[in-house]
């Protein structure tokens, strides 16, 4: 991501939220389908795809799907995949995805926060790749996943760190232009805002070319009650760093594993 991302305050609602990412969708899709983004496809997701439970054979739910490519991933190791998102446009170009290569996934434009249309015990996994953080109602989330959950499902998501990814966060340098510390500020500002940005390695991208991305920013705690108060007991929570051989090959990860854990991830089960 860009370093110095320039934000605004809102006040942001579900429906906002799906209009900024159908927005962003076609130069988000096509970013991603150029391997631009190197966090995912070297760090988070490496680091996601060891920390989540086995899916052969499971009924999977992704949350916050978006264009689909985490939610394929997951169908080829065995599960039986549903992806939802509130983006009509991500949702468009992740069933054009199964269409050119069926996988068996079934994609719904669907709010996790309200997922009237499955019933109670509908899966056994519920999976969300750095999506939760871009809802207004992580304890509805909660509540939802618990309840199409089947009894002793498990949950597992991945969110931007809440401990360092803070509304004043940004990087302190050398003089030589060295990453030497990570800076965060105002960490119980719960304001939701509009952050821009871009991946890694474009950070001077036309600003027409920039992302638009709703954040609800919470604190650790606010995420720990949410997943508890819904029933859940949390059985795991991982900080991954990058690994050396991807640090060396991509030097934008280097900072994150040096420094401070970009993701928090979080593994619950339903009793």
């Amino acid at each position: 991501m860009a370093d110095d991302p320039r934000s605004k305050d809102v006040l942001l609602k579900e429906d906002e939220v799906a209009a900024a990412w159908n927005r962003n969708a076609e130069c988000w899709a096509a970013d991603v389908e150029a391997g631009v983004d190197t966090f995912r496809d070297h760090y988070t997701l490496p680091a996601f795809l060891d920390f989540m439970p086995p899916l052969d054979g499971c009924r999977v739910l992704d949350l916050g799907c978006g264009e689909g490519t985490n939610t394929r991933r997951f169908a080829r190791l065995g599960g039986r995949l549903t992806g939802i998102d509130l983006s009509e446009v991500l949702i468009a170009r992740a069933q054009a995805a199964e269409a050119r290569d069926p996988l068996g996934v079934d994609y719904r434009v669907c709010s996790y926060s309200r997922m009237d249309g499955f019933a109670d015990g509908s899966f056994d996994v519920a999976l969300s790749t750095m999506a939760l953080m871009d809802g207004p109602d992580i304890a509805a989330a909660m509540r939802e996943a618990y309840r199409v959950l089947v009894s002793g499902g498990r949950l597992c998501f991945s969110v931007l760190h809440p401990c360092f990814m803070t509304r004043d966060f940004g990087w302190l340098r050398t003089a030589d232009g060295q990453y030497a510390a990570l800076k965060v500020g105002r960490y119980f500002d719960r304001s939701p805002f509009v952050e821009r940005w871009s991946f890694g390695g474009q950070a001077e991208a036309a600003a027409d070319q920039r992302f638009e991305v709703p954040r609800f920013p919470r604190t650790l705690s606010d995420y720990v009650t949410a997943v508890c108060a819904a029933g859940f007991r949390i059985a795991a929570i991982d900080e991954p760093r990058p690994d050396a051989a991807a640090a060396r090959e991509h030097p934008q990860l280097a900072r994150w594993r040096e420094h401070a854990p970009l993701v928090l991830f979080v593994s619950a089960s339903k009793s």
